[in-house]
């Protein structure tokens, strides 16, 4: 039996905190609990994610021993269609100019 309850905090590189927080809020629906200029603490998908201010070009992002860019962290949802409506909602956000 693990001690280890869940993984706490995810560090995501950022070159923009506020513009990086929007999206998260508004796109995605997390909730904001800190932020100021280095970093911002946002809560979803029970878990806490901190944006922090990086230097340009910084990406969480890493190459495997063949080469291929590989993402650090990826969203789960239940499905294709909760898949397909997630998309029609960031377009229809996205359209609206949020």
């Amino acid at each position: 039996m693990s001690a280890l309850l869940r993984v706490g905090t995810t560090y995501i590189p950022v070159v923009n905190v506020e513009i990086a927080t929007d999206w998260y809020v508004n796109k995605l629906g997390a909730e904001l609990s800190y932020l100021d200029e280095d970093k911002a603490i946002l809560n979803f998908a029970n878990q806490s994610f901190f944006l922090v201010k990086a230097k340009d070009n910084q990406s969480a992002n890493f190459y495997d021993h063949y080469g291929k860019e590989h993402f650090s962290l990826t969203f789960e949802v239940d499905g294709l269609q909760t898949l397909e409506e997630v998309h029609k909602e960031f377009l229809s956000k996205h359209s609206k100019g949020n």
